[in-house]
C-alpha cells in the first residue's frame, strides 16, 4: 500500500485532474485512509462486491417500480431492503425472520431504546435461534 501511495502521488502530478486517470487518483488520494480500512479491521473486505450484489437487485428493478410513494415509504423501503439483504448474507430466511421479529419489535412500543434495538438485528436474532436449537439445548444439556 505505501507503494501504491508513492505512486498515486508521484502520478498526480503527471496528468492532468480532469482526465479518467487524474479523477481515478484524486478519488484514490482524496479517501485514501478509508481505503486502508481492511488493512486494521480483519473482518472488512478488500472489495465492495458484496454491497454491489446486494444493491443490483433495486437497480435492475428500479425502473419497473416508477416511485415508492412518499419519502416516508421510501425510507422504509430502505430499511427493508438492508434488512432483507442482511438476513440473505447471514444465511437466514427473511421471512422467517421477520415473522418472528416484527411482533417483538412493536412489542418494544413507541420509543425503544437502541439496545432494545440491537437485540432483534439479524445477527443476534440469529445467535438466539441457535442457542434455542435442540441441537444446541442437547450439546449443552
Amino acid at each position: 500500500m505505501a507503494e501504491l501511495k508513492r505512486w498515486l502521488d508521484e502520478q498526480k502530478s503527471k496528468v492532468l485532474p480532469k482526465t479518467v486517470l487524474g479523477q481515478a487518483i484524486g478519488y484514490a488520494l482524496n479517501n485514501w485512509e478509508a481505503l486502508q480500512r481492511y488493512l486494521e479491521q480483519g473482518y472488512l473486505a478488500i472489495d465492495n462486491n458484496l454491497s454491489e450484489r446486494t444493491l443490483r437487485c433495486i437497480a435492475l428493478g428500479r425502473n419497473n417500480w416508477g416511485v415508492i410513494g412518499s419519502e416516508s415509504g421510501g425510507e422504509t423501503a430502505a430499511v427493508l431492503y438492508s434488512v432483507v439483504g442482511t438476513c440473505k448474507h447471514l444465511g437466514i430466511d427473511p421471512f422467517g425472520y421477520l415473522r418472528d421479529t416484527l411482533p417483538g419489535l412493536f412489542a418494544l412500543g413507541e420509543k425503544p431504546t437502541a439496545e432494545q434495538l440491537q437485540e432483534w438485528l439479524p445477527d443476534r436474532w440469529l445467535l438466539r435461534q441457535a442457542r434455542a436449537s435442540p441441537s444446541a439445548q442437547a450439546a449443552t444439556g
